[in-house]
């Protein structure tokens, strides 16, 4: 049984929590709320959750917009971030496995330089890639976001991880059956690694999703954007259209709602799951 100096912690800490929340949540329902107000009730006050003009003008304005193509973005959003995991999933996984279960004269030495390059600062890396990409002749086009952005050592490290974590006796096994390197791979390993497959490829998604730093950079065609420079566009100028701002934010954050929604069950799972084994 809790004494009554235990019942009080117990609820400050949950309505100071409740209160954290609510401040964090805070910026989410402004964002929902605004999507349908007119824009010159967005910065109103009070600030109302509720619109009291509601109004669907703001989704007629960007798919309706005479300079940008807000649809087009998306197709490119959508292209761009399903090749950067298709991609991803099979380099990421395949080099993990072999890291993990195929052994080879260096294997470890190998691993250990590949981990070096998490202590480069990614910023460095921004001029050496646009002078690359410009004689690969891959400047604006989305080849120079996805072919980044595939060779991940976090993920390479993470899933090596969780592959370690499966005991080797299951491969052994396998082996005495007749099962190569690639059965054993694909109808095993994957298999018993989904949870932190899925985390790769959730935060994979949102990454990719959510990038702005790669396409204001390497794309300079406005037809070939991504939403999330795309959303920029609407701010520039003397005139500020904050609800077909907020409208635009609204339908870019929905996939990654809910990616996060049906994909959460594998957090923990998928995050914790290769730090039993080193």
């Amino acid at each position: 049984m809790m004494n009554t100096k235990q019942k009080v912690t117990k609820w400050v800490l949950t309505i100071v929590l409740l209160l954290a929340g609510l401040v964090s949540i805070y910026p989410f329902i402004f964002m929902l709320s605004s999507t349908f107000k007119p824009s010159g009730d967005v910065l109103s006050t009070p600030f109302q959750i509720i619109p009291k003009n509601f109004t669907l003008l703001n989704f007629e304005t960007i798919f309706k917009n005479q300079y940008f193509d807000f649809v087009q973005w998306y197709i490119n959003t959508i292209i761009m971030t399903v090749l950067v995991l298709v991609f991803k999933y099979v380099i990421v996984t395949m080099t993990a496995y072999g890291f993990s279960k195929v052994r080879f004269p260096g294997r470890d030495a190998i691993f250990l330089v590949l981990l070096g390059a998490l202590m480069v600062p990614s910023d460095i890396m921004i001029l050496p890639r646009y002078i690359i990409f410009q004689k690969l002749g891959i400047l604006n086009t989305m080849w120079s976001l996805i072919l980044p952005s595939v060779v991940d050592v976090y993920f390479v490290f993470l899933l090596r991880q969780a592959f370690i974590a499966i005991p080797e006796s299951i491969s052994e096994a396998a082996k005495i059956d007749g099962c190569n390197h690639f059965t054993i791979y694909w109808k095993i390993i994957m298999p018993l690694a989904k949870a932190s497959i899925s985390t790769m490829l959730l935060f994979s998604f949102t990454w990719s999703w959510n990038d702005y730093m790669g396409p204001y950079l390497y794309i300079t065609d406005i037809d070939k954007q991504m939403l999330s420079v795309g959303i920029k566009f609407f701010s520039t100028g003397a005139a500020q259209d904050y609800g077909a701002q907020m409208a635009a934010a609204t339908l870019v954050l929905l996939p990654v709602i809910v990616a996060f929604f049906f994909c959460q069950r594998y957090f923990v799972e998928g995050v914790t799951s290769g730090a039993v084994k080193g």
